[in-house]
């Protein structure tokens, strides 16, 4: 990567998280269950998911919605610079590192996403390619590799990019997820 390219990422993810500072908030809950039905995935399945946490969109409620439709939902668990942790959300939560939270329930090791059937990830922005823009530290870098699901990346509209700088460790997501609804990728 050429550091023109890093620094558009820079600036990218400087104006993004002004953005959503200043964002109203969007949980998502009234189209999350048809995006993960898009996909086949059926109840009792396991979707990973994540805490909406500074302006992401996405809340407690999108994850409680797909708790009552009979969902298994996991959750991250970070651990300093190694792939993430899941743990099973079953509506209880505890303080993290970062002041996050995070499931109170046992924590199944960074493997878990492989026995997903579905991945929800955070991202600042996404292209019509699939390449996502995380916040910079990693953590679903290294750990998206080990999922062998269709990963769906969730952002506001204004975050669906027509293009952004790709690195050779990105994971390219299959599909966005907007308020609006789903997108499958790539355009």
């Amino acid at each position: 990567m050429t550091s023109d390219e890093r620094n558009r990422k820079t600036t990218e993810r400087t104006r993004l998280l002004a953005a959503r500072r200043v964002a109203e908030p969007s949980s998502l809950s009234s189209v999350v269950l048809s995006a993960v039905e898009a996909f086949g995935i059926v109840p009792g399945q396991t979707v990973c998911a994540y805490l909406a946490v500074g302006g992401e969109p996405g809340s407690a409620e999108m994850l409680d919605v797909l708790r009552s439709a009979g969902y298994r939902v996991l959750l991250p668990i970070v651990v300093g610079a190694a792939p993430l942790d899941w743990a099973e959300y079953d509506g209880v939560l505890r303080p993290g590192p970062y002041g996050l939270r995070e499931p109170a329930g046992a924590v199944l090791g960074p493997a878990a996403i492989g026995s997903a059937a579905l991945v929800l990830v955070p991202a600042l922005a996404v292209d019509h390619r699939g390449v996502r823009l995380g916040r910079g530290g990693g953590h679903y870098d290294r750990s998206l590799p080990l999922a062998r699901c269709p990963k769906v990346a969730v952002v506001r509209e204004s975050e669906f990019v027509p293009s952004l700088p790709a690195e050779p460790h990105d994971v390219l997501m299959d599909a966005v997820l907007t308020p609006s609804g789903l997108v499958k990728l790539p355009l």
